[in-house]
Parts: structure tokens; C-alpha cells; sequence
């Protein structure tokens, strides 16, 4: 049977109208549950970090529901430290999406331009981990690295004093060298040091690889030297007064 050339585009163009109509379709069912995902892929980092299940473990979202009944979720004003929202009013914020909007945000100031972010949020999301043996503060982090922005969380124990755990969710640092940020064992080191001096300021750093002596310290990732003082920076931003230290600081008092 021969076909004519309008018969040919009339039915390339139905097929691909047909098929962009159905790509649309399962996009939206799908998204419900891809939100669904990425909570609980949200949720298992932040128990991962506190130490309350191994990282990279896979739970039921039964079961993960039922550990977060122990674990309260606050958003914080970035600037004085006060608690804005809690519970699911403050789990619907998205702190990483509003430091993009300037009507929700600010410049970031001049000494932690090195972070590479071109805005800070007004609002943070603190999570207070209650799990008993497990208490402690996890805290949103992201910063850049050399090809890409890291995100991640730290814990730190309730009274400042160390550091719980630390990990990255998503990240595009090259395998074996950057990316090493996902090593449990160089994550390991980040594991009991010093938070902050007695001044209150961010001490725990990151520094040369194999050069550590003091217990504040971690070493750097092996040939990715650029990675490892983007991690540096982020914790000392995320750390002090422009983050998340006037909150942290302020339920000491």
C-alpha cells in the first residue's frame, strides 16, 4: 500500500501528540508518589546522619514513620534564631527553594562568598532528634564543590559539644576523588570532633589530607582539594551566626 506524504505527517504528527499526551499523564500520577520518595529518602538521611539506622538502609515507610514520632521538625528565623513553625507546617518548608526567591532571602555576605551561593534563606529547617541514645540537632548544609553544589545534613549532639555525623544526598563530585564526601569511612572521621570553641564559633574544619592533630580537625579528600575546602566553608557558614548558629547557640541559654 502506498502512503502519501500528507497521510505520512498527519500520522507522525497524531503518533507524537498521542505519545506526548500519555508522557504527560503518568507525569502527573506519578508525582504524588514521587514526592512520597523523596520524603522518605529526606527522612532516611536524617536518621542515617544521627546515627539511628546505617547509612544507605532501606526501611518501610511504616517503620520510618513511626521513628520520626520521636523527631520534631522546627523551622527557624536564619537571623535571630527564633522558632517560626513546627510540625507539618514546618515539614511543607523547603529552605533550598526559598534561598532562590529574593522576596525569602538575602545576599550571601561577603566572607562566605567562597561557599559559591548566591543567596541565603530567612527560614531554616532544624530537625531535634528525641530517639532515645540518639538525641541530637540535624541541620541542612549545602555549598559547592568543584563541579557541583553538595547537599547534605550534620548532626551535632544536643549540647554543641560534637559533631554526630555528617552525609551527602546529592552531589556531582567526580568517583574516587570529590565524590569521596559519600565514603562512610572519610565520613567516619567527622564522628565526635569539636563543634565549636569557647567563644561559640565554628572550630570543626577540614584540613589537608593526612594533616590532622587537633580534635576539631578532618582530613581532606586525597586529590580533590578543592572539594574538601568547599565542605570547609560550608560547615563554617552553616555553622556560625549567618546560619544556623544563632538558633543552636540560643536554645543553650
Amino acid at each position: 500500500m502506498d502512503f502519501s506524504n500528507k497521510y505520512i505527517v498527519v500520522f507522525a504528527t497524531i503518533l507524537c501528540l498521542v505519545c506526548s499526551l500519555a508522557v504527560s499523564v503518568l507525569a502527573v500520577e506519578l508525582k504524588p508518589l514521587q514526592e512520597v520518595n523523596k520524603i522518605l529518602d529526606q527522612r532516611l538521611n536524617v536518621l542515617a546522619v544521627a546515627g539511628v539506622i546505617e547509612g544507605g538502609a532501606k526501611l518501610p515507610k511504616e517503620e520510618v514513620e513511626k521513628l520520626f514520632e520521636s523527631i520534631e521538625e522546627l523551622v527557624v528565623d536564619r537571623r535571630t534564631g527564633e522558632v517560626l513553625l513546627t510540625g507539618a507546617e514546618a515539614a511543607a518548608v523547603d529552605p533550598i527553594r526559598e534561598a532562590k526567591d529574593p522576596a525569602l532571602s538575602e545576599p550571601t555576605p561577603p566572607e562566605h562568598q567562597r561557599t559559591q551561593l548566591a543567596r541565603l534563606p530567612n527560614r531554616l529547617k532544624v530537625y531535634k532528634v528525641g530517639i532515645e541514645g540518639h538525641e541530637c540537632w540535624v541541620i541542612t548544609i549545602w555549598g559547592n564543590g568543584l563541579w557541583s553544589t553538595l547537599y547534605g545534613y550534620m548532626a551535632i549532639s544536643t549540647d554543641l559539644s560534637e559533631v554526630v555525623g555528617i552525609t551527602y544526598y546529592e552531589h556531582g563530585e567526580t568517583p574516587g576523588l570529590g565524590g569521596e564526601v559519600d565514603n562512610p569511612r572519610w565520613k567516619s572521621q567527622w564522628v565526635g570532633k569539636q563543634v565549636y570553641d569557647e567563644n561559640g564559633d565554628p572550630l570543626v574544619t577540614v584540613v589537608k589530607a593526612g594533616m590532622s592533630t587537633h580534635p576539631y580537625e578532618v582530613d581532606g579528600m586525597s586529590g580533590a582539594t578543592i572539594t574538601s575546602n568547599g565542605v570547609k566553608w560550608m560547615v563554617d557558614l552553616w555553622l556560625g551566626p549567618d546560619g544556623y548558629g544563632t538558633f543552636l547557640h540560643g536554645v543553650q541559654q
